[in-house]
């Protein structure tokens, strides 16, 4: 073979070895590139916010009030439902509690055939939403105490039940520079209670200041403690009532809810799904469900929705579904 020889096949074989190593580093490079957008894909569905779905007792109010359903078939409604979680109202239970002065017998009694009913089922017990227990919010001290010290019994209640949280109400002034302070005075002895118990005190926007977002986030911020929160509401946002009440008679004033829903959810330990109406496609015609859900989500909300529905042209139990099938249908969109 000759030298010309020689070298053309040294050169050939640089050649090759050359686009090999070009083709190879591009191949890794493409595999490297494709694990990466793998683990990227795991990464996001990792922290995607996790959210399932509760039943708030008081979507079957009329059916306890009016038809008279035993309240403790709650856990047996909600599963048959498809329920994962049971956010529970004090006052559906008040017939039988107040009968017996609540003593300690009777809400013994009343923990031991929920928490029954709730294992029976297989049913997170949430949180218990307290109402008529007194203004927690009002100027006078000792009215004040006394409403803190009728919220005791519901939080030991909670506890034994295995909630996380007892919803109150800011009810009593509604002078914004008086219920302030007031509220954090009123939330800060209930919650150093709620603490040694291990529960959270949270307030919904629930009529009158509390229905405004910027003001109970002040709230929120001024009594500073770790098991104190919110549980925005979708539909709560009336601040002005024609009879100066707080939920009853006619709206004269509604906060924004959409910006009152994303001043609560840094401080939400719960989330309450209003619902009144819907239309053919199945969308709610008073509240945009999608931009309440995508509020929640960029808050990193994880934990529970709930079904809380108050309309009037569909049954209750028509109308729970319908907006468990709509909260359903915005948590699977990307």
């Amino acid at each position: 073979m000759t030298r010309r020889s020689l070298a053309q096949n040294s050169i050939f074989s640089l050649v090759a070895v050359m686009m090999f190593t070009f083709i190879s580093c591009k191949q890794n490079a493409k595999k490297e590139n494709a694990e990466e957008t793998v683990a990227e894909e795991v990464a996001v569905e990792e922290t995607k916010p996790e959210i399932k779905i509760s039943l708030a007792q008081w979507s079957i109010h009329k059916m306890i009030f009016e038809e008279g359903v035993d309240p403790y078939t709650f856990a047996e409604k909600a599963s048959n439902w498809g329920f994962e979680g049971l956010e529970y109202v004090s006052a559906l239970y008040y017939k039988e509690l107040e009968a017996a002065n609540f003593s300690e017998e009777a809400m013994n009694n009343w923990v031991a055939k929920s928490k029954a009913e709730s294992e029976k089922y297989g049913l997170d017990n949430l949180l218990i939403m307290v109402d008529g227990q007194g203004d927690i919010a009002s100027t006078d001290a000792a009215i004040r105490k006394a409403a803190v010290e009728n919220h005791y019994k519901w939080v030991d209640a909670a506890a034994a039940l295995g909630c996380h949280s007892i919803r109150v109400n800011l009810n009593g002034t509604q002078e914004v520079e008086e219920w302030i302070p007031a509220s954090v005075d009123g939330l800060t002895q209930l919650a150093t209670y709620g603490k040694e118990k291990g529960i959270n005190i949270i307030v919904e926007n629930h009529g009158g200041p509390s229905s405004n977002g910027q003001l109970l986030s002040e709230v929120m911020e001024k009594v500073g403690m770790d098991n104190v929160g919110t549980l925005p509401d979708f539909g709560n946002f009336c601040i002005k009532r024609e009879a100066g009440d707080y939920y009853s008679s006619k709206c004269l004033e509604e906060y924004d809810r959409y910006k009152g829903m994303e001043e609560l959810m840094p401080y939400a330990k719960g989330v309450s799904g209003k619902s009144y109406d819907f239309d053919a496609e199945g969308n709610e015609t008073t509240i945009d469900f999608a931009r309440m859900i995508d509020i929640v989500k960029d808050a990193g909300y994880t934990g529970y929705i709930d079904v809380e529905y108050e309309g009037n042209v569909l049954s209750e139990e028509e109308g729970i579904l319908a907006t468990k099938k709509l909260i359903e249908r915005i948590l699977a969109q990307p």
